[in-house]
């Protein structure tokens, strides 16, 4: 008789994936050379909302044309910024300087990883982020989990950090509603980033929209607003008066965000799952 093994025992498995991540070793230079076309546009920090708008496309373009699959995080992202910039132009925030300086300071986040990455200096290179990118790079994780994986390294690890450079005071207030504004930004585009990604990079994905209606959207954005929430108490904490809380908060984004990676593969810990959720999302027949 053919057995399977219980769903506890798939979560215990999934679980000790996400923990065998966040206790793994410091990582070292590889031997990567790059790539000089790609690092001309991560080479310079980005200094204002329409640059960076202007050079993640070009960066975009660049990762399409070599098949990288990189391209799935970043066209996700790339639309997102353009969503952002338009809403700065159109006055739909309180603090417009702020939301631009805080647009730059998260996209030079990402602009940083992917040159040092490229360069090979993965000891400077955040675990989720080179989580995300060694998945792209081997090819065998999900067109969903690449874009889960620079999400994650993006949301759950670099917005913390970016809205400690913008700063989170004086007025805090108000800084907070501004940064809770831009998920309403992400909710008019998570359909549109859905359709992206099924016409281009995985096919069933429209069959698993469809049938889903509008939930997928919902949780899709429940979950992003949440862990925008876990990103703005962060940022506090890293502000903190305290040195001992702010020591915590660096920690605590870091570890988590790692395990999180980790745990986005998790379903590579068993190779009839991952492939039946490789199948479905290359095929469009129901």
């Amino acid at each position: 008789m053919e057995s399977t093994a219980p769903t506890g025992g798939r979560r215990a498995k999934q679980l000790r994936t996400a923990v065998h991540g966040v206790h793994r070793t410091g990582l070292t230079a590889d031997d990567r050379t790059g790539d000089e076309e790609l690092l001309a546009f991560v080479a310079e920090p980005y200094t204002d909302v329409e640059e960076t708008h202007r050079r993640l496309g070009g960066l975009l373009r660049a990762f399409e044309e070599r098949g990288d699959r990189r391209a799935v995080f970043l066209a996700i992202y790339w639309r997102m910024t353009a969503a952002v910039a338009r809403g700065i132009r159109d006055g739909d925030f309180a603090d417009p300087d702020w939301v631009g300086d805080y647009l730059v300071a998260f996209a030079n986040l990402y602009r940083r990883a992917v040159h040092d990455y490229e360069r090979g200096n993965v000891a400077a290179l955040p675990d989720p982020w080179h989580v995300a990118f060694r998945a792209t790079e081997r090819g065998d994780s999900l067109v969903v989990q690449d874009a889960a994986l620079g999400v994650n390294a993006h949301i759950n690890y670099d917005l913390a950090l970016a809205l400690d450079a913008a700063g989170v005071g004086p007025d805090r207030r108000t800084k907070y509603e501004d940064h809770t504004a831009v998920i309403d930004v992400i909710a008019d585009l998570v359909d549109e980033a859905q359709r992206t990604l099924s016409a281009r990079d995985a096919d069933g994905l429209a069959a698993v929209d469809d049938s889903l209606g509008q939930l997928d959207e919902w949780l899709a954005v429940a979950t992003i607003n949440e862990c925008r929430e876990s990103a703005w108490r962060t940022a506090v904490a890293m502000n903190s008066r305290f040195r001992t809380r702010r020591r915590f908060a660096h920690w605590w984004n870091a570890v988590t965000s790692k395990g999180a990676a980790y745990l986005i593969l998790s379903s590579q810990a068993s190779d009839t799952v991952h492939e039946a959720l490789a199948d479905l999302e290359q095929s469009a027949e129901s």
